[in-house]
């Protein structure tokens, strides 16, 4: 079965073993319409895209018996051609045939459990809201820039006490709401933080990721909650390609042009190894060889690194428990 999903409706194509359609339609993207569906139906290979639905439905169709597969989005366009009309149906269509004859085509994402998707909304939250305080403050200092005034330099937390009482009068109505805001975000991130820093004491092997230099908290446990452990690859110097932190080929005869990263993986982890390499590179960070390295190398090698130890304290931790 290829199955494209929306917002509302599900949309599937079922084939027989020759490939024939047997059956398509629409399902409400509800857990009891999928069960009432899924739930009496043989064993079947689900294909389907990889989205925000991904998680729930994966598990619900595997606990129902089926096997699904969650194909690899970037994968997929290689793979399907483009067409002038394209609608949930035709991408069911066009799923359901390589489930059937090449899954192997899918390049399938394993969805993460319940658990380790509950840890990553709390990393995600966290990150919404220091987003959106980020965006209050920089849109308040453009607009009291426009009026010829400069708000002085500081940090987040002790911005609205720094700013109210230099805004002008004119705008003080209009941006002190704004200030406010802002302000309260500090209690949310606050405790978003905590429960971060919980996560690093409740994994023994994220704890141990937090001693490399220039690692915080909140890099540790995204590292150790995004990837499903330390065998998501079979060698650490594949760690960095894994997160997208290689380059692309496009080797041709004699051409081999050096290319840009090719960025698969999850972004915002591949972002806070870039900001940690940032950090170990400035005027803050420790004093050490990797300085006189270039910039742009040291991510991919902080992703190598980190999957170096994580795949040491797997070995390390039961000799000393035996």
């Amino acid at each position: 079965m290829g199955l494209d999903l929306g917002d509302k409706f599900c949309h599937y194509c079922l084939l027989d073993g020759e490939g024939e359609v047997m059956e398509e339609g629409r399902v409400k993207t509800e857990e009891g319409a999928l069960r009432k569906h899924f739930e009496n139906e043989e064993r079947m290979r689900v294909a389907r895209e990889c989205d925000t639905h991904s998680p729930w439905i994966s598990r619900l169709l595997a606990k129902l018996g089926h096997e699904v597969i969650v194909a690899n989005a970037r994968k997929l366009k290689a793979v399907t051609q483009e067409e002038e009309v394209r609608n949930d149906r035709r991408d069911a269509e066009q799923l359901a045939p390589l489930a059937l004859w090449s899954p192997k085509l899918l390049k399938g994402i394993q969805p993460r459990s319940a658990e380790r998707q509950r840890d990553r909304t709390v990393i995600q939250a966290r990150t919404t809201l220091v987003r959106a305080r980020t965006m209050i403050i920089n849109a308040t200092r453009g607009l009291v820039k426009s009026m010829g005034r400069r708000l002085p330099a500081c940090s987040a937390e002790s911005f609205p006490n720094q700013a109210k009482p230099l805004l002008p009068a004119e705008l003080a109505e209009l941006i002190g709401p704004m200030v406010h805001q802002g302000q309260a975000l500090h209690q949310p991130i606050d405790k978003r933080e905590q429960q971060v820093e919980a996560l690093v004491q409740r994994f023994p092997e994220i704890r141990t990721l937090r001693t490399v230099p220039g690692v915080g908290p909140l890099v540790a446990a995204t590292y150790g909650r995004t990837l499903k452990g330390a065998n998501v690859v079979p060698h650490s110097r594949s760690a960095g390609a894994f997160l997208g932190l290689g380059p692309r080929k496009k080797q041709s005869g004699d051409s081999d042009p050096q290319c840009k990263i090719t960025r698969a993986g999850n972004t915002y982890l591949r972002s806070l190894l870039l900001q940690s390499a940032h950090y170990r590179l400035g005027h803050f960070g420790p004093d050490s060889a990797v300085r006189n390295e270039p910039w742009w190398l040291w991510p991919r090698k902080l992703a190598v690194i980190l999957h170096c130890l994580w795949r040491w304290f797997n070995i390390i931790m039961p000799r000393q428990n035996s």
